[in-house]
This record gives C-alpha cells, structure tokens and sequence, in this order.
C-alpha cells in the first residue's frame, strides 16, 4: 500500500467530513469543499480520523489511495486554515483594483481586463501592484492565480508582467552588434 496512503487523515477541530454517493464534502470555518471519491478508493470514518483502503490489490489502487489521501489532506487544511496566492504586477502603470468579485488589471492593454472570480475564491489588491487570491479550494485558487497570470505572463527582456510572489524571472540580455 501506498506510504502516504497509510497516514490517517485527523481533522482539524471545527470540521466535519461527509461521505455519501461518491462523493466526499469537507465542512469548516473557511468553507466547504466538495470532491468526488475515486473508484478504486474506500474512505473509512472513525470520529475524525478518515482512513483510506484499496479496494483491491491492483497497482491503480495504491496510487489513487496515495492521490485520494493527499487530496482529502488538502481539503482539511483549505477549510481551517485557507490557501493563497499572491502576484505581482511588474511594469510602468501595471495597476489592479477588486471590486467585489471581479478584479480590474490595467496591464497595458487599450481597455482594462476584467477577471471574475469563482465561487469560494476572493480577491485583494494591498497596493495597486500586489493581489492576493485567497480561497478554501487549492485547485481553484491556483487556476485563478495562473489565469490572471496568463493574461501578461513577464517577459524575458524587460520581466514586465504578471508574475508570483515567490518566482524569478532571469532576464536575458539583448542582441549585441
């Protein structure tokens, strides 16, 4: 059986898992999720712990019981604690602004970029160049994070963009006569 797969999930205090028609529904003081479980997968409740088993010996099971852990794990630390992306905007007059939940990027284009938000995914602007993307879901806050990303990825020369917090852009030098 998989390592990972043998670690017991406990569930944070103030959290409650319901299994019922393939499905498994995480409730918390952040939220809830909600994920279907995978076929080759049993998820066994025992108060707050959920324990994971295959269903049979194949080599498929053992790797969804592993991927099934992680996720619920996931979903566990979502809803108590939260998960959050932030970006930067790098370039002169690069702006962002969230009104509700939709988010205005002035990123050099002729006409601003409206993004709108999932549901369960909010959106901050600190300052005109920083946003932080905060949600209970990890998948959706990262696909909202790479989406805002993707309308100006940095570029090579320059690093003018959008870009993560934490990443480095390496600069390439110029063409040289």
């Amino acid at each position: 059986m998989s390592r990972i797969g043998k670690l017991p999930v406990v569930l944070g205090q103030g959290v409650e898992a319901k299994i019922a028609d393939g499905s498994i529904v995480v409730k918390g003081p952040k939220g809830e999720v909600k994920m279907h479980v995978l076929p080759l997968v049993q998820i066994e409740q025992d108060g707050a712990t959920l324990c994971f088993k295959q269903v049979n010996d194949s080599r498929e099971s053992n790797m969804n019981v592993g991927t099934m852990r992680a996720l619920v794990s996931d979903m566990n630390k979502g809803v108590t604690v939260g998960f959050e992306k932030k970006l930067t905007l790098v370039g002169v007059g690069y702006r962002a602004q969230a009104k509700g939940d939709i988010l205005n990027l002035q990123i050099g284009f002729s006409h601003p970029v409206e993004h709108k938000m999932p549901a369960g995914v909010t959106c901050e602007t600190p300052s005109q160049t920083e946003i932080v993307i905060k949600g209970a879901d990890k998948q959706k806050v990262g696909q909202t994070a790479a989406e805002i990303r993707g309308y100006r990825a940095p570029e090579p020369y320059k690093g003018k963009g959008i870009r993560y917090a934490d990443e480095r852009v390496v600069i390439k030098e110029t063409k040289k006569k």
